[in-house]
């Protein structure tokens, strides 16, 4: 049986959905709905970056701790992205003093 040396770079469905646990039938969908990326070769066949699996991750945990629909599940994500991407500019910031402090109780 011959064994992979490095790991692959992009997964095909079926061994997309079996490495996240999931129908390749949902897989379809998820990419449909834009919650997943995928690309498609010259066969219409999708292939998904590695990258994707934690992108999977983040939506079982979603889904299973918020019963979101899956279309929620794609505004939900944009949403949390947008998020992290405000949060990163806002720390590369020099914080105004004596600015008011958003943790504060007053």
């Amino acid at each position: 049986m011959p064994y992979a040396l490095t790991r692959p770079r992009r997964l095909d469905i079926e061994s997309f959905a079996r490495a996240t646990g999931t129908h390749p039938e949902l897989v379809r969908r998820l990419v449909v709905l834009g919650v997943l990326d995928a690309q498609r070769d010259a066969a219409g066949d999708l292939w998904f970056p590695v990258s994707q699996l934690p992108a999977m991750a983040r939506v079982q945990r979603l889904r299973a701790g918020f019963a979101l629909n899956y279309a929620a599940l794609g505004l939900v994500v944009d949403l949390l992205d947008r998020i992290a991407e405000l949060e990163s500019v806002t720390r590369g910031r020099p914080r105004i003093p004596g600015g008011p402090k958003w943790t504060s109780t007053s």
